[in-house]
C-alpha cells in the first residue's frame, strides 16, 4: 500500500541505520533543476571525465581522481568524479565512509542499500534482501548522500532504464586510509596512486548468484521517495489530506495525553512505558542540575533482549539516538512546530525535535557519543552492559538535561531510559513548565521514547524497516518538502 506524502521544512531526507550500529545512511535531496539538466549534466562533466589524466573505467562506475591524499601535511581525504549510466552499476562496498553530491538523470535515480553483515550474508544470502532499502530521487534532482564503510549499494536509474543515465557525482573521501587494513593497499594509497576500483569491494559471488536467481520486487522492498514538489492531487484530494493530516495529529496528541502508555498500536512494541517522578540512583542524571529543581521525571521501556542484536550497550545507545532524530512522532512534531511559532517572538530556542533530545541537532562538536551525536556528558561501563549520554540546553527561561540511557539486564531484558530535570531561570520559565508539564509526562517524553526504541530496533525485532516515519514494509514513504 502507498503511503500519502509527508512534508517536512528544509531539504527532504530520507535516513536509514548504517550496519552493526555504524554510521547511517543518510540521503538529501537539495534542488530541482530545469527539465533535462541530469542527461545534459552527466553528457557533458562525462566527456569532461574521460579526458582527464585519471580516468579509470571499470566497474561501470568510470571515474577520475580530482584531488589526491597529502599524508606529509596530515590530509587523508581525497576527491573524486564518478558517473553511472543507464544499466546501472553492480552492488558493492567500500571500506571507508563516503559523502557525495550528485545530479540524477532525466529519469531520477534509485538508490539502493543493504545493511547485511559478512555474518548475516554467511549464515543466510537472503538476508542481503531483508537489510535492502530503496530510496527514489526525482529526475533532475541535486542531493547528496552520506554512509559508513561497509554499507552494500547499487545506483539505477529510476526509469526509463536505458534512456536516461542514473547520476553524475562528485564524491569526498574524507579519509582514504579509513578501514584499510591490507598492507600493500594501504602502501599505494599512500603512495598516491588509488582509485576508486581499487577501493570497491564486490558483493561476495555466492551472495550475487542467489541475488540473480532471486530478484526482488521492487515494490516489496521499503522505499522512501524524496520529492520537493507535492505529489499530483486533485484540488478535493489535497482539501482532504489536508484536513486529515491536521485532524490525525490532533487525535494523536490529545490520545496521547489520555493514555501515558508506550509506543502506539502498530508499532514494533506494545509493552507500557514506566513513569516516575524521579531518576533512580545510578543515573549519570543525578550528576547535573544538582539543587532546586522545578521538574523531573524518569521513563523507562523494558524490552526482550534476546531479540535485539547486540549485548554491547554503547551500541544500542547509539540506535536509540537515532532513533529520536529518525523516527519522531507525528503528534510531537505537530506540537513542536505550535510551540515554535509562539516562543519565536520571544527569541527562545526552537527545534524540530522533542525538547528532551532538541540538543542532537546542535552544531557544537565538542563531544560526541559514538563519533557521531553531540552530548554534554557520556558514561559507558566497563563491561560494556550500560551507556548513558546528557543531552541537554540552557534558555532564556529555564535550563534542562535529559539522560537517555541502555541498560542490560542480568535477565537479558534491555532497559531504554529518557529522564529529564529541568530548573526555571525566571517567572515565565515556571509558568511555562507549569502549561507543558502535564502534556510532556503524559504524551511527549514517553511517545518519544517509545518511538525511538521501536526505530532503533525494527531490523533486529523483524518489525517495519527503520525508514522515515510514513514508510511501510511493502509500500513507499513520500518525503516532501513543506
Amino acid at each position: 500500500m502507498q503511503d500519502p506524502a509527508r512534508a517536512t521544512t528544509g531539504f527532504p531526507t530520507a535516513r536509514i541505520p548504517g550496519p552493526q550500529g555504524g554510521p547511517p545512511v543518510e540521503v538529501s535531496l537539495i534542488a530541482q533543476l530545469d527539465r533535462g539538466a541530469g542527461d545534459r549534466l552527466f553528457t557533458d562533466a562525462g566527456a569532461r571525465q574521460r579526458s582527464h589524466d585519471s580516468f579509470v573505467d571499470a566497474l561501470d562506475e568510470p571515474s577520475a581522481r580530482l584531488a589526491g591524499t597529502d599524508l606529509q601535511r596530515g590530509d587523508a581525504t581525497a576527491l573524486y568524479s564518478f558517473a553511472v549510466g543507464p544499466a546501472g552499476h553492480p552492488f558493492h562496498r567500500h571500506a571507508g565512509h563516503r559523502v557525495f553530491t550528485a545530479v540524477a538523470g532525466s529519469g531520477g535515480a534509485r538508490l539502493r542499500f543493504s545493511t547485511a553483515s559478512d555474518a548475516d550474508l554467511q549464515s543466510d544470502a537472503a538476508n542481503f534482501v531483508r537489510a535492502l532499502r530503496h530510496v527514489d530521487i526525482p529526475p533532475d534532482a541535486l542531493f547528496t548522500v552520506r554512509f559508513g564503510g561497509g554499507t552494500w549499494h547499487q545506483f539505477a536509474p529510476l526509469r526509463g532504464e536505458g534512456a536516461h543515465p542514473a547520476l553524475f557525482a562528485l564524491s569526498c573521501h574524507t579519509d582514504e586510509l579509513g578501514g584499510i587494513s591490507d598492507p600493500a593497499l594501504r602502501a599505494r594509497i599512500v603512495a598516491g596512486d588509488a582509485d576508486i576500483p581499487m577501493l570497491t569491494e564486490p558483493l561476495p559471488a555466492r551472495v550475487a548468484a542467489w541475488l540473480a536467481a532471486h530478484p526482488p520486487r521492487a515494490e516489496a522492498v521499503p522505499t522512501a521517495r524524496l520529492s520537493l514538489r507535492a505529489p499530483q492531487a486533485s484540488g478535493r484530494d489535497r482539501l482532504r489530506g489536508g484536513i486529515g493530516r491536521v485532524a490525525g495529529a490532533l487525535r494523536r496528541a490529545i490520545s496521547g495525553m489520555r493514555t501515558p502508555a508506550g509506543p502506539a498500536s502498530g508499532r514494533p512494541y506494545r509493552q507500557d512505558i514506566a513513569h516516575h517522578r524521579h531518576a533512580p540512583a545510578g543515573s549519570l542524571l543525578t550528576e547535573h542540575l544538582a539543587g532546586r529543581l522545578d521538574h523531573e521525571d524518569f521513563f523507562v521501556l523494558s524490552l526482550d533482549g534476546g531479540r535485539h542484536g547486540p549485548k554491547d550497550a554503547s551500541v544500542l545507545l547509539a540506535r536509540v539516538l537515532e532513533g529520536f532524530l529518525a523516527g519522531r512522532p507525528a503528534g510531537v512534531t505537530w506540537l513542536m512546530r505550535l510551540r515554535n511559532a509562539l516562543v519565536r517572538p520571544l527569541r527562545l530556542r526552537t527545534s524540530p525535535l522533542g525538547c528532551p533530545v532538541s540538543s542532537l541537532l546542535s552544531t557544537d562538536c565538542g563531544r560526541m557519543f559514538a563519533g557521531r551525536y553531540p552530548v554534554l556528558d557520556q558514561r559507558v561501563d566497563q563491561d560494556g552492559r550500560r551507556a548513558q549520554a546528557i543531552l541537554g540546553a540552557d534558555d532564556r527561561h529555564l535550563v534542562f538535561r535529559s539522560c537517555v540511557g541502555v541498560e542490560i539486564r542480568d535477565d537479558g531484558r534491555i532497559l531504554v531510559t529518557l529522564a529529564t530535570r529541568v530548573r526555571c531561570r525566571n517567572r515565565f520559565g515556571r509558568v511555562y513548565m507549569a502549561l507543558i508539564d502535564g502534556v510532556h509526562r503524559r504524551y511527549v517524553s514517553p511517545s518519544m521514547l517509545g518511538t525511538a526504541a521501536a526505530h532503533a530496533f525494527a531490523d533486529a525485532a523483524g518489525a517495519e524497516p527503520a525508514l522515515p516515519p510514513g514508510a511501510s514494509a511493502a509500500g513507499e514513504s513520500f518525503i516532501t518538502a513543506a
